[in-house]
């Protein structure tokens, strides 16, 4: 806990975004931190793992580390509004008691269900209370300032999982074309397979150039970026449980070694063997 506080940078950060013409959103870095996102406005549809939800104000989305996310903007020319939460989950576990785990909302559900939580006016304005306080604390230099910023955080991590403890298990029908869902499926399935667009064309029997602007147009990515993130984010669960450089290298579908350790770098910060030495420190 005092190692979190004293580097509150990286545990826990805060950010009210305004754009006017946002431009491509890349897949977010691979980070181990939990995040929490609220809609304020413009015309987005958000993907997560094999999901996609347009957005209205006030919705708010939910997503641990592993889950597969980005903005998919409808129109680049409207003002475009929200607040984004990273956090570490240890800060959240540090505070935790055996009655409320402040993680239950993020953890105990399917991945890639349940990100979305509709709001009501009232609850609306009460998380906007608690971002307005965040904000506060987050930018005075007053004595107890950082102290006051953690605590409005786990206030709002009590409100969050309120409000998902109150959701059920409301599963929302998806919106994506049945095609892709069944061609995100299979690679989520083969991921160590040969995943080029001569195979998976034919896996949904659709032409590659078609299937190619249909991925891009409803996630908001290409289908090399989605499978190169996917690729990544297996090699880390596979390193954080023992499992040898070499062989999450071949079990993540990369034929060149060193083409692995230069991606994994690239989308993580550090090379995997490294990667793995500080997971086994936490």
């Amino acid at each position: 806990m005092q190692d979190l506080y004293q580097d509150l940078k990286n545990a826990l950060t805060f950010r009210h975004g305004i754009s006017y013409e946002p431009g491509h959103q890349e897949f977010h870095k691979h980070h181990d931190l939990y995040e929490i996102y609220f809609f304020l406005s413009g015309d987005v549809h958000y993907f997560i793992e094999k999901q996609v939800y347009p957005l209205q104000y006030g919705d708010l989305l939910i997503m641990h580390s592993n889950e597969l996310h980005r903005p998919n903007f409808q129109s680049k020319k409207q003002r475009y509004e929200n607040v984004v939460i990273h956090f570490n989950p240890k800060l959240a576990e540090a505070f935790s008691s055996p009655q409320f785990d402040l993680l239950a909302c993020f953890n105990n559900r399917v991945m890639g269900e349940q990100n979305r939580m509709r709001l009501t006016p009232q609850q609306i304005d009460d998380i906007m209370k608690l971002y307005e306080r965040m904000e506060i604390h987050h930018s005075q230099a007053k004595a107890g300032s950082e102290v006051l910023y953690v605590a409005t955080f786990i206030e709002l991590l009590v409100f969050i999982n309120r409000l998902f403890q109150n959701q059920g298990n409301h599963k929302e029908q998806g919106m994506l074309p049945d095609k892709l869902a069944s061609l995100l499926t299979y690679i989520d399935e083969n991921l160590e397979q040969d995943l080029t667009l001569d195979v998976l064309e034919q896996v949904v029997f659709m032409n590659r150039s078609y299937l190619c602007r249909l991925f891009k147009k409803h996630t908001g990515s290409t289908i090399h970026e989605h499978i190169l993130f996917k690729r990544i984010a297996k090699a880390k669960q596979l390193l954080r449980e023992g499992c040898t450089v070499t062989d999450a290298c071949q079990l993540v579908g990369f034929n060149d070694y060193s083409n692995f350790i230069r991606t994994f770098k690239k989308a993580v910060g550090l090379p995997p063997r490294q990667y793995q030495s500080q997971q086994r420190r936490v």
